[in-house]
């Protein structure tokens, strides 16, 4: 319904925010690192929503970014986690890091997340990596085979995948850094700049 709002920042909480767009004052729910990279109060923002509707429930959901939007919009998705557990993750784990424990089945990151356990961490990673079509993965493997990408690239182009973007997308953004000697998690940061121009 919502696709963003722009407004000026009228208050900021620990968990929402408060837009005024032409005098209308939206109550925007949001994370941590979203609040963290706010302009200072009264000044100009866009955020990117997402409108949470359920039985008596309506609220709005905001991010800075598109990139993080994704990933709210991603856990929501899964079986038993709400808005509240989806926030309370991006609030401890960024984008690449998620995508990276993901592809590697890294529980123990994504459970530093308050209220999120080892049953709810296992049954993210079960349903997201599922929700990864074969066929994208395969044509990763290709695309391993022919352009002999180190093992460090095909984890970034796999996490890329797990975060929704095509694997050609994932493996030409991945390309286009220079991966020699980087961390797995800095080449995805790295890609997604270069998927977010």
């Amino acid at each position: 319904m919502f696709a963003y709002l722009k407004g000026h920042i009228e208050f900021i909480k620990e968990n929402y925010i408060i837009i005024d767009v032409n005098g209308v004052g939206y109550k925007v729910y949001t994370s941590i690192s979203t609040i963290n990279k706010l302009p200072s109060l009264h000044q100009d923002v866009q955020i990117y929503t997402y409108l949470y509707v359920k039985e008596d429930v309506l609220d709005l959901y905001g991010f800075i970014d598109q990139e993080e939007l994704g990933m709210f919009e991603l856990l929501i998705s899964v079986s038993g986690v709400g808005p509240k557990a989806a926030l309370a993750i991006l609030s401890t784990i960024s984008p690449p890091q998620f995508a990276l424990a993901l592809v590697s089945s890294d529980v123990k990151t994504i459970t530093k997340a308050p209220g999120v356990g080892n049953k709810l961490a296992q049954r993210i990673i079960l349903e997201l990596k599922d929700k990864i079509k074969s066929e994208e993965l395969i044509d990763i493997k290709d695309q391993e085979t022919i352009t002999g990408q180190p093992d460090y690239s095909s984890e970034a182009v796999n996490a890329l995948v797990v975060l929704g973007y095509s694997a050609a997308e994932a493996t030409k953004a991945v390309q286009a850094v220079n991966a020699e000697g980087i961390e797995v998690e800095e080449i995805i940061k790295l890609a997604l700049k270069n998927l977010m121009k």
